[in-house]
């Protein structure tokens, strides 16, 4: 077996043919072999974007409540660890290859005998192979998924926060069950895994929810399948702007929701324009989970002014100022401009790289009108668009600004950084691989 985490992660990468496959049931029958059953609060949180940001609040208020709180997140920046965080602490490479290690053996262990998904063949019986080992293919992020919930289990944490990966009814996540689940907001994304509606994606993300538990909803416009699927399977389901919301004032702002008020609360020290739409979600939930985890108003407020993540409209000190966005998608796009016009006056240079599956038109279109000058460069990834094939989607939708090809995104921060004055912005955005790198070149750290 391998034995250090830069090996394990290179063994899972070659594990299975592909690097998304959706579905529980192979999960689900490795959970079960492990016998992973969480006896503590599992908030599960979905959503197209928003999703980094509701688990690090909710993480950095529960952490101040006092209480031992595991955390689950993906893609990481720069190291593998940040995935996994137990009391803010990133988990070590030992606890992570232990668990690879344990996940590895119950994959390869011996059959279930109560589930009928594992019982031998005629052929293997009459071979006499029953008892042999029935070998259960895993991809990169279910054995991270796994890995996640056993750490947690073995520190025995007092909450477990989960991020879904993509959608939420048939991501890794979703084999535990969420005592609230969280959709932060529905837009056209991951289109040939979810649909090319929000409809359709909205069904997916609200696979997460269960009969009898709360589902929170964050989007402003909730779309008629989330409302639909949350009654047929009987969620509680509390809506921004009914259920719960929030009042914003100078400099502080005001929750309310059916279970009572908090009045003059921090601004999240996250940045952006959609942070107190997060922000109300995160107290939604806690809320929710407030018999069980009492959270008083000294940890909210601690926790909003502390919370902290990488790459999201995230401002790196020094002149000129470099912002990083990791966003990766038409609605993320429209956030990051309306956060980019709410600055003083600058001229902004873009370091911009993306993957060639996602939206980069869209991205593109919603960002045009803050950019005026653009460097662009390939992603070193099978997925990763080229700088030529971003040139050509730039000038296909005409954009103000010149455009700049270069050799690669770090040589892109370098010849932005020379065009630019002190007085001058420039922001890192397109992709996690993006952000990453620019991060790499400045030797700052992750999550």
């Amino acid at each position: 077996m391998p034995t250090s985490l830069a090996d394990w992660l290179t063994y899972l990468e070659s594990l299975h043919p592909k690097t998304i496959a959706l579905g529980l049931e192979r999960v689900a029958q490795v959970k079960q072999r492990l016998n992973l059953q969480p006896d503590f609060p599992v908030i599960i949180v979905g959503g197209t974007n928003g999703k980094g940001s509701v688990c690090a609040m909710l993480e950095a208020i529960l952490h101040a409540a006092g209480y031992k709180v595991g955390c689950y997140t993906s893609p990481h920046l720069l190291d593998y660890n940040e995935r996994v965080r137990i009391a803010r602490q990133q988990a070590s490479d030992a606890e992570l290859c232990a668990s690879f290690e344990a996940i590895e053996l119950a994959r390869k262990g011996p059959q279930d005998s109560g589930n009928s998904s594992l019982t031998p063949t005629l052929s293997q019986r009459e071979k006499g192979q029953s008892q042999e080992a029935i070998d259960i293919p895993l991809t990169y992020f279910e054995f991270g998924t796994l890995a996640a919930m056993q750490c947690f289990i073995s520190h025995k944490v007092d909450v477990a926060i989960l991020e879904v990966g993509l959608g939420g009814r048939l991501d890794a996540v979703n084999v535990f069950d969420a005592d609230v689940a969280v959709v932060t907001s529905v837009d056209i994304d991951h289109v040939d895994y979810l649909g090319d509606t929000r409809e359709k994606i909205a069904f997916e993300k609200a696979g997460i929810f269960r009969r009898g538990h709360v589902a929170i909803c964050a989007d402003s416009e909730v779309p008629q399948a989330l409302r639909q699927h949350a009654r047929q399977i009987g969620a509680e389901l509390w809506c921004i702007g009914s259920e719960f919301g929030f009042t914003p004032h100078q400099g502080q702002w005001d929750y309310r929701s059916m279970t009572g008020a908090r009045s003059a609360l921090p601004i999240p020290a996250l940045r952006g324009a959609f942070q107190l739409h997060n922000a109300s979600a995160v107290l939604a939930a806690l809320d929710a989970l407030k018999d069980g985890l009492p959270v008083n108003m000294q940890a909210i407020r601690r926790g909003l002014v502390e919370v902290e993540l990488a790459g999201r409209f995230q401002f790196v000190p020094g002149r000129p100022q470099l912002i990083l966005d990791v966003a990766h998608n038409p609605h993320a796009a429209r956030s990051l401009a309306q956060n980019l016009g709410e600055l003083p006056p600058a001229k902004t240079y873009a370091v911009f790289a993306m993957l060639k599956d996602k939206d980069m038109a869209g991205v593109v279109q919603a960002l045009d009108a803050r950019i005026d000058e653009w460097f662009v460069a390939g992603i070193d990834a099978p997925r990763g668009a080229t700088a030529a094939e971003l040139a050509q989607v730039l000038q296909d939708n005409r954009v103000g600004g010149a455009v700049r090809v270069c050799d690669s995104i770090g040589g892109a921060l370098h010849e932005a950084s020379n065009r630019a004055s002190e007085n001058d912005r420039i922001a890192a955005f397109g992709s996690f691989y993006t952000v990453a790198e620019v991060m790499r070149v400045r030797g700052l750290r992750g999550g």
